[in-house]
């Protein structure tokens, strides 16, 4: 099977990380020092990720906005040219297929940013819905490089190291241009920690340069990279969801909170029937926090019980590392969705307490990501 790497490979393989495989026949860092300790160093500090694997779909043409607008839940006939919207893209039946962020380059250009596996199946998916269409959709994943700078101190090393951009300035769900070095790059202000956070998209010949730039400034600033791993746990403690894990084709926006970014009122688009008819039926079921006793994560997959009944399923178990617990999210049937409920877990052949705990389980007001 093809092996395929980022334009940081071999800084990233440079700095001792252990490797694996992730979506679109990718390898990234699973981990460098420890899960642990990128974990809590990005919530003190800053971290630096390689997101590279992620799609990057550009769009462009006269209907490049109905493309986009049929084939999101989200409205991006209401996005100005510097803003980001996060949406999912839904089957006719409502199923979820991705989730990704959209970018509004110009009045008729637009880059979608697609999960890493999802990459394969979101590019001809766009392709056929832009048959018949001036829009023109292109994958330009090898093209570009894409770091993302996470934690409280990352607009201060940016500062150090970009010029030409108003960082200050720069309101979460919107981005810039800017300047490393001679190397022009766009400057996003979002990101999967619950963090204050910047995403760079890098021209892929340029970024071995920018990568090294970034490790050198940030020396002074306590930066360290992390893994796919600690990138879970962070997500985990803010209760962001993710496909393949959370959600998938069977489930709906509706099943797992992100219902709120459905815009029915912009008009047609794919999914739209469905949606509302599971929108005025509502839900046996909902995706649901659990803070467990002990120091053992769950299996993925294990069944959750309430006085020996079976009520729902693990999707992701872990630390919680900032808070000391250990934590998990389930798909749980109604009633047992009700905060405190006392529930129960297999693990390791011994039952655990399990609690149901609101979310997100760290920093719910989110503070940090206002900075």
């Amino acid at each position: 099977m093809v092996e395929r790497r980022s334009p940081f490979y071999n800084s990233i393989v440079g700095l001792g990380a252990t490797m694996g495989r992730v979506g679109g026949n990718f390898v990234s860092a699973k981990y460098y020092s420890g899960i642990a300790d990128e974990h809590l160093n990005t919530r003190k500090n800053v971290g630096v990720q390689d997101l590279s694997t992620m799609g990057k779909m550009d769009i462009k043409g006269p209907e490049a906005e109905a493309l986009v607008n049929h084939v999101i839940v989200n409205d991006a006939a209401a996005m100005k040219p510097g803003q980001v919207r996060y949406s999912t893209v839904c089957r006719d039946d409502g199923g979820i297929m991705d989730d990704l962020t959209v970018f509004r380059l110009a009045p008729e250009h637009f880059m979608l940013v697609t999960g890493s596996v999802n990459r394969l199946k979101m590019l001809p998916w766009l392709q056929q819905h832009a048959e018949g269409r001036k829009a023109y959709v292109t994958d330009i994943t090898a093209a570009v490089a894409f770091p993302t700078i996470q934690g409280p101190r990352s607009r201060a090393l940016l500062q150090a190291l970009v010029s030409d951009a108003d960082l200050d300035g720069l309101k979460r769900w919107a981005f810039t241009a800017g300047r490393v070095g001679g190397t022009k790059v766009l400057i996003s202000r979002t990101g999967v920690t619950g963090e204050l956070g910047f995403e760079l998209f890098v021209p892929a010949d340029e970024a071995a340069w920018v990568w090294d730039a970034l490790m050198r400034t940030g020396g002074d600033f306590g930066l360290k990279p992390y893994g796919v791993l600690a990138m879970f746990t962070l997500g985990l403690e803010k209760a962001y969801p993710a496909h393949g894990i959370d959600m998938d084709e069977t489930r709906t926006p509706f099943h797992v909170g992100l219902d709120r970014w459905i815009k029915f009122d912009k008009g047609d688009f794919i999914g739209r029937d469905a949606l509302l008819k599971i929108r005025d039926k509502g839900l046996d079921e909902r995706w649901t926090g659990l803070i467990l006793d002990g120091d053992r994560p769950a299996a993925t997959d294990a069944r959750v019980l309430a006085d020996g009944e079976d009520v729902g399923v693990v999707t992701y178990s872990d630390h919680g590392y900032s808070l000391g617990k250990v934590l998990a999210t389930a798909h749980l049937r109604l009633p047992f969705t009700a905060i405190g409920t006392e529930l129960s877990i297999d693990i390791d052949g011994k039952p655990t307490r399990a609690l149901v705990a609101p979310m997100p389980f760290f920093d719910p007001e989110g503070a940090r990501l206002r900075a």
